[in-house]
Parts: structure tokens; sequence; C-alpha cells
């Protein structure tokens, strides 16, 4: 049964009918990236962060704090980021190397907490700093490259940077997540 409340606690109250929209923005995006249109998949990555915002505030100003809002929040956005990052992959904008670093620590992380679950050893889901770190870079990482694309800024030396930054921090956050999980499954 779902239940469904424009406020209070119920699982599909405001702040979430918010995050399920950035999800159903998840193919929006991709296919207007895809299909060229990078003004528009610009303005459309701007509306997914306002609407990030806004779920936020009034979920914890007005209490509406909810377990679905609590894994649908970072999902919505760990899709939109992942197939931001593969459209632009195929594009040609990202280097697949980076592109396949991005995808396949998220992958990673997603395995190593099934297998928790498995082997019973169920392991709390806990953003790392570094992890928070990379989630802004790669944020700011897409940001620059759909502003670039979109209107020719000339970003060629921030791309680069950022290109780099977000290399080294998937990287260092999936060995601080591997080294964590390790420990936890270890004992």
């Amino acid at each position: 049964m779902v239940v469904f409340r424009i406020s209070g606690p119920g699982p599909l109250n405001i702040p979430n009918l918010i995050t399920l929209g950035r999800v159903i923005l998840v193919p929006v995006v991709f296919w207007l990236l895809v299909s060229g249109q990078t003004k528009l998949a610009f303005f459309a990555f701007l509306l997914a962060g306002i609407s990030d915002a806004v779920d936020g505030f009034i979920a914890k100003r007005f209490g509406l704090t909810t377990e679905l809002g609590a894994y649908l929040d970072p999902l919505a956005d760990k899709l939109l980021i992942v197939s931001i990052f593969v459209a632009l992959g195929v594009m040609g904008a990202l280097p697949s190397w980076l592109v396949i670093a991005v995808v396949s620590r998220d992958i990673l992380i997603v395995v190593g907490v099934m297998l928790s679950w498995l082997l019973e050893q169920p392991v709390r889901i806990a953003p790392l700093a570094v992890s928070k770190a990379n989630t802004v870079a790669q944020i700011v990482l897409a940001g620059v490259v759909l502003a670039d694309d979109g209107f020719g800024l000339g970003f060629e030396m921030p791309r680069l940077v950022m290109v780099w930054i977000v290399g080294v921090l998937t990287v260092a956050s999936l060995a601080a997540y591997l080294r964590a999980w390790l420990r936890h499954m270890s004992g």
C-alpha cells in the first residue's frame, strides 16, 4: 500500500516527491546530453541541484525526514552524476579512464555492501569525509564541463585540473571504503 501525504511523516511527502522528480530528471539529462543539447542539459542539472537543496531544506525545517528519503536522496544524486559522467564520456567530453573509475567505485561500494549483507555482517553506510569531497568535486566537474560545452566558455585548464582532482579523490575514496569494509568484515 502506497501512502501519499503532502505533509507529515508519510513516505511520499513533499521532499520525497521533489527527490523523485530529480530521479525522473536523470534520463532527461542523459537524453539531452547524447542528443547534443548541452545548454538544456546544463539547466536541467542546475534544476536538479536546486531541487536537492530545496528537498533537504524542507525535510529538515518541517520535520519531514523519512527512511525513504534517507535512501532516495543520495540514490538520486548518484544516479544523476553517474549518468552525466557516462554521457560525457560517450561524447568524449571526459576521459574514459575517469568515467570508468567513477562508475567502478560506485559499483564496488554497492557490491561490498551487498556482500556484507549476504555474509550476515551488514555494514553501516556512512559517507566518509573523502567521499563527500569526491562528490562535491564530481558535481563541480560536471557543472564546469556542461557549462563549458554548452556555452563555449574556454574552461580547458579548469576542466583538466578538475579531472585530476576527481580522479585522485575517486581512488582515495575507494581505498578508504575498502579499508573500512575489510576492517568491518574481519571483525
